[in-house]
């Protein structure tokens, strides 16, 4: 009896023994993994709606298809890819394109960080009106914002064209009509609901200067001016690239929805850009093959400059620490 107890103790035991070492095996390959299965939803988001996306753009690309889903795919090799180099109006979008970009930039950086720089050190009521006025057009609908400037900038009633009557006695203005002032117009109206973001990321940078640099600076003799490009602006180097970053990619995303409301059919290839071009081969002529490999190479091209301005931002930011 004394040895089946023996046993059984020693049965339990060994048991225990097992579990104890499963247990101290099992634990730091589950405190491993517990990151990842907090980030496991994210991923499988991220994956349904961005990744997945593209991979059946990339497939779509090489297909010809009119979206109907009784119509067959209808395999073309690189025939897409070909016609879409070959598409006179891809010449135009790109140089609108830039055209937009390069119109934006005074809107997204040279303004927000003048506005930024002078309101530095605004405290109380004052900046949480400021930032609150700034920040107004953001929030508004793009669609809103167009048919708001399309009526302020109106040839014979538009409050703009009445002013300067009123003042220059000039003779009223057609800016979204005229083909020379429609780019400009767009680019104007997209660069007004941008600059209140564009504001806010660089107060928000100039808040995390530490202020004992500014201090050093004017002990050191140097002025408001001397401070800001010794001091200001290049710690705001980083924010400056990002929100470049952001132009060049955004560019054409941002325009699209002013374009598509202000642009007359008449004028819309002369103030198309990329985007325009992929939605109205998608979804004007069902041509889904050439709008998918049009956006592949656009997912390519804008790649590469993405990974442009990563090398200049790590090669030419300027952080404090």
């Amino acid at each position: 009896m004394e040895q089946g107890l023996s046993l059984d103790t020693g049965a339990r035991s060994s048991a225990e023994a097992t579990g104890a070492r499963r247990a101290v095996v099992g634990k730091p390959l589950f405190e491993r993994a517990q990151p990842y299965l907090y980030l496991l939803p994210a991923l499988v988001l991220l994956f349904i709606w961005v990744y997945r996306p593209l991979i059946e753009i990339v497939m779509l690309s090489f297909n010809q298809w009119n979206l109907l889903p009784t119509s067959p795919k209808t395999p073309v090799g690189w025939a897409n890819y070909q016609q879409v180099l070959s598409l006179p109006e891809i010449r135009q979008a790109l140089i609108n394109t830039v055209a937009y970009t390069v119109g934006l930039l005074p809107f997204s950086l040279v303004g927000p960080i003048v506005i930024a720089i002078f309101t530095y050190g605004m405290r109380g009521r004052a900046s949480g009106l400021y930032r609150a006025i700034i920040f107004t057009p953001v929030i508004i609908a793009p669609v809103v914002v167009t048919v708001l400037w399309r009526w302020i900038l109106h040839p014979y009633t538009g409050i703009v064209n009445y002013i300067l009557k009123d003042l220059f006695h000039a003779d009223p203005i057609n800016f979204m009509g005229d083909p020379a002032l429609m780019i400009p117009s767009i680019t104007f109206i997209t660069g007004w609901g941008l600059i209140g973001f564009c504001t806010l990321i660089f107060a928000a940078a100039l808040t995390n200067i530490n202020r004992e640099y500014l201090e050093a600076a004017a002990i050191d003799g140097a002025g408001y001016w001397q401070m800001i490009r010794f001091v200001m602006l290049p710690l705001l180097s980083p924010s400056i690239l990002f929100v470049a970053l952001l132009t060049v990619l955004f560019s054409s995303q941002w325009t699209f929805v002013h374009i598509n409301v202000a642009s007359i059919n008449t004028f819309r290839s002369l103030t198309s850009n990329i985007y325009t071009v992929l939605y109205d081969y998608g979804f004007r002529s069902f041509n889904i093959g050439v709008s998918s490999a049009a956006a592949v190479l656009m997912f390519v091209g804008f790649s590469v400059i993405a990974v442009i301005f990563l090398w200049l931002q790590n090669r030419y930011s300027f952080y404090d620490h």
